[in-house]
């Protein structure tokens, strides 16, 4: 069913790779309930859209400066290094809202957050960047219900600095939270998008397993009759 084009919307989504066991690294995913509309019963990383105010989210750390040039690069609508500041921060905000993880350095931090981040604050918490690493952008194609402009981010779970203790997040968006190598991961009910992410994070870890800035970002988005490839 084809629907009226809308204007995408910017959003964010985070891998947090465990390699810890040794070999391919595990990936913390959740289904997302079966009520949303959005995706229901499908297996994601946490994420979600950038809201306004995480451009204005104070961190202690901004990116390495090839992530930074790169998320900056071909933005669609607010412009600059705040708004690419955002696309972490709402990362880190989504995270925390769906599976109960922080990301962030616990140093006792003090600082005056909007209600999003008061349990960041709360437990001295600061928001740094530099860890972020960029593996993919992805514009959902046209006439769709709804429409994203997703940059997917990785960190390593040595950014983690605190959990809830219950298991998930204060919005119960996600449900049954594991952490699983991305070959196992690939055998989940996943959306398309997520799927292929997946394969092209697979693909540059046996050439760069330490995720290097500088590494090229593959960027899909819809032209014509079907998706097109380009790196950045």
């Amino acid at each position: 069913m084809d629907y009226e084009n809308v204007r995408p919307r910017d959003a964010a989504t985070l891998l947090i790779l465990d390699r810890a066991a040794g070999g391919e690294p595990q990936v913390l995913m959740g289904r997302r309930h079966t009520r949303h509309k959005f995706m229901p019963g499908k297996f994601v990383f946490p994420g979600g859209r950038v809201d306004p105010a995480d451009s204005r989210v104070p961190v202690t750390g901004d990116y390495e400066a090839p992530v930074k040039s790169k998320l900056m690069e071909q933005m669609k609508h607010r412009k600059g290094e705040a708004r690419a500041r955002a696309f972490a921060v709402a990362a880190i905000r989504e995270t925390y809202e769906e599976a109960g993880v922080f990301i962030g350095n616990k140093d006792d931090a003090q600082w005056k957050p909007n209600a999003e981040f008061a349990p960041f604050a709360s437990r001295g918490i600061s928001l740094d960047l530099k860890p972020f690493r960029f593996i993919a952008r992805a514009i959902t194609p046209p006439r769709r219900p709804r429409r994203f402009d997703t940059r997917f981010l990785a960190v390593w779970a040595d950014a983690i600095c605190d959990r809830l203790p219950e298991g998930t997040g204060p919005t119960g968006e996600l449900e049954e939270l594991c952490w699983l190598s991305l070959e196992e991961a690939k055998s989940l009910e996943l959306p398309a998008i997520t799927l292929t992410i997946i394969e092209e994070l697979q693909k540059r870890l046996i050439d760069d397993p330490e995720l290097d800035p500088a590494t090229p970002v593959p960027f899909y988005y819809w032209q014509r009759k079907g998706f097109v490839r380009k790196e950045v």
